[in-house]
Formats: C-alpha cells, structure tokens, sequence
C-alpha cells in the first residue's frame, strides 16, 4: 500500500502541501476510511469529517514525523482511530430524545394549527410540572440541552433525566388526548 516513505511523503507535504497530501490520500485514504467506519458505522457524514481531520493533522505534523522517523502508517492509524472514537463520544454526549412521532400526531391531530396552539398548550403542561421534571423539559426542549449535561446541571443521572423524559412525554399525551389542559 505504502508508495512513498514516510520521509519522502513528510518532506513532500512540507514542500507542496497540495501534491504531499494528495499522494498521503491516494496511498492511505482507504485505510483511513476503513478504520473510521468501523468506529462510526452508517455515519458516512462524520466519516468524512474525521478523514478530513486526520489528513489535517498530518499536514499539521509533517515536520516531527519526518524528523522523528515515525512510520506514517502507524500514524495515521492511531490518529485515525482516536479521531473517530472523539467524534464516537462527542455524538453520544449530543444523544438527542426527540418529542416521539406519536406526541406530534396527537398535537397534529387535536390542534388546527399546531404551531400556535399546540405550542400554547404544551408550554402551559409543562409549566405545571411538578420540579425538577419541569427544568428537564425546558433544558432539553427549549435550551436545546443534552441529557448529560442536564444530569450535571441537575445532580442527576442520565439514565433518571431520560426516564423522567419519557414519562413526562407520555403524560403529556395522554393530557393532550383528554382534552388539555385546565387552568393553570
């Protein structure tokens, strides 16, 4: 696989850049690719991503690796998969739970116009929460939060702000199916 040393291939990034990585791509860029989908399956966007930044910091590093002699190979696998293992745990710390697709047939189903009222109503449900449900619905539905960083916020654990997620998820279909709400 390896066309070009690893002095020649760090010395050529260092003189052309543009030629230097092109020859890095052509020679690695499968290799590199395969060790990011295995860390990132069916990810092929973040794939991308992480092959862009792998080829960066090569380019980035060229002068250590050819001064120090480091096998390119070598390199580039390990940057490689801690690349994707950073992006790996970056992704599960944005894990999303979205309002689930049968609260929003509900609220499409009761509400003409579910930008307006269907807002109006979900607000006032959940502005009568009891605490700290109603914190985790505004951090994770209004701040955009992730479920970690509301446990940190809130001293709890991921697994009990899902949780609580989920249920106050339901009651609020089940309030909007019963009519929704009375007065707050």
């Amino acid at each position: 696989m390896e066309n070009t040393s690893t002095t020649d291939l760090a010395r050529a990034i260092l003189r052309d850049p543009e030629t230097g990585l092109r020859w890095a791509m052509r020679d690695y860029a499968s290799l590199v690719r395969g060790i990011l989908r295995r860390i990132l399956p069916g990810q092929e966007r973040d794939v991308e991503e992480c092959m862009a930044d792998v080829f960066v910091a090569l380019w980035r590093n060229a002068g250590k690796l050819a001064e120090r002699q480091v096998p390119l190979r070598a390199w580039l696998i390990v940057t490689a998969r801690n690349t994707g293992i950073n992006r790996y745990r970056a992704l599960s710390r944005r894990e999303e739970v979205p309002l689930s697709e049968d609260l929003m047939q509900t609220l499409a189903d009761l509400l003409p116009d579910p930008a307006g009222e269907a807002a109006e109503q979900v607000g006032a449900l959940v502005s009568a929460m009891e605490p700290p449900d109603r914190e985790i619905f505004l951090r994770k539905y209004y701040l955009l939060q992730s479920s970690r960083e509301i446990a940190a916020a809130l001293g709890l654990s991921v697994s009990n702000v899902n949780t609580r997620l989920c249920r106050g998820r339901d009651r609020l279909r089940i309030q909007l199916r019963e009519g929704g709400i009375t007065h707050v």
